[in-house]
């Protein structure tokens, strides 16, 4: 299984900085991922740190193998207590998941998470935790094994909380039942919705029962989808061994996801093994990128070390509208859980140029920053076999 995640946040009306901090964390060498969503006391920025404080701390001790209960129990009895409100100065949701299905949550002030096992909710038992500084306070944890097409859903009080006193629809706030209501609309029009569309559409519903959709408090929603994995293959720059090109090329053709090529001399090395023909699409060039071209059997067809070094600044800048080829690029990289890319070890002298940035020049380096943003900021999976 593929463990898609995502989160999805709005601020406060009226202020500058979240007061709700999600992290997550992928640990491939162990299928395992990690998530922690935590909601600062207030809003503004004394929540933000609040939050990031112990999201973080709690994501760090997870990472260390620290049993995830302990973890939670230590920063439990860690966290103070305003004196003037009586609760805690930050809550938390805490998951550790591997793609065999075995999920651990533990809990502290959040709205409890819901399992969606078919457009449904599945009761799971928990058992608490009492803080031994703090009676009143207590954690919920939950062991349990998941399927797949399984979801997790997590909020912080501002989606459930939504239209508290403001909106006659929702007397008591939005709550669970008006959060169920909608994802089971969402679920019925599109069963396989990917995580990030979903956590959107929840954020947005809770702001949309507030008078003038304007937030009354910070709004995070996180989805975990587990799933079949969506597999992509970029092919970029010519292999070494030219005698082994039809080897290659057949490797290209069999592979059973979206098929990308990224360059000239890869496309038509691709179009001569499998007698295919590049078809330049129509379009004028879009600054210094060239259009994009077609082939049979391949979903886009790009220019390489110019468009993948494009597609490289739009992934850290987060500019994911664009259309042009290295947008074209983005989105179907995006659409994606796994990417594999082929990467050809031939150097391209059309772009050996001392006077070119290093990143531009080397290949090698563009896909592996691609690599690094894709699996830290947007939880991707992404193998690199050069060739």
């Amino acid at each position: 299984m593929f463990i898609d995640i995502a989160c999805a946040q709005l601020k406060k009306h009226k202020q500058n900085a979240f007061g709700d901090y999600f992290l997550s964390q992928r640990i491939p060498e162990e299928n395992r991922l990690l998530a922690v969503l935590s909601d600062g006391l207030g809003s503004g920025i004394k929540a933000s740190i609040l939050a990031k404080m112990t999201a973080t701390m709690l994501l760090r001790s997870i990472a260390k193998n620290i049993e995830i209960k302990k973890a939670a129990e230590i920063m439990l009895n860690s966290l103070p207590v305003c004196k003037v409100r009586g609760i805690s100065y930050a809550t938390f949701s805490v998951i550790d998941c591997d793609e065999d299905g075995n999920v651990s949550v533990v809990e502290e002030g959040n709205p409890d998470f819901l399992l969606l096992r078919g457009g449904r909710v599945q009761p799971i038992e928990h058992h608490e935790i009492v803080s031994k500084t703090q009676p009143d306070r207590k954690l919920r944890t939950y062991h349990f094994k998941t399927e797949l097409g399984d979801r997790l859903i997590f909020c912080s009080d501002g989606v459930t909380q939504a239209g508290l006193g403001n909106n006659p629809a929702y007397p008591r706030g939005f709550g669970k039942d008006g959060l169920l209501a909608k994802l089971q609309d969402a679920l019925t029009a599109d069963q396989t919705m990917a995580s990030g569309d979903l956590a959107k559409f929840i954020a947005q519903s809770a702001a949309q029962v507030e008078p003038h959709s304007q937030p009354k408090d910070d709004i995070s929603a996180c989805v975990v989808y587990f799933r079949n994995p969506r597999e992509a293959l970029i092919f970029t720059g010519p292999p070494y061994d030219q005698e082994k090109d039809t080897y290659y090329a057949i490797l290209f053709a069999e592979f059973s996801g979206k098929k990308i090529i990224c360059g000239g001399t890869t496309a038509n090395i691709i179009s001569r093994e499998l007698d295919r023909p590049v078809v330049t699409e129509p379009g004028e060039q879009s600054g210094s990128l060239p259009p994009s071209a077609s082939m049979p059997g391949v979903d886009l067809i790009t220019e390489g070390i110019l468009t993948l070094t494009r597609a490289l600044e739009y992934l850290e800048k987060g500019q994911l509208e664009e259309k042009d080829a290295a947008g074209q690029l983005v989105a179907l990289i995006l659409q994606t859980d796994v990417l594999h890319f082929l990467l050809g070890a031939k150097i391209n002298q059309a772009h050996y140029d001392p006077a070119l940035p290093i990143e531009i020049e080397i290949r090698r380096n563009i896909v592996k920053k691609i690599a690094a943003i894709l699996g830290s900021k947007y939880f991707k999976k992404v193998n690199i076999q050069c060739i």
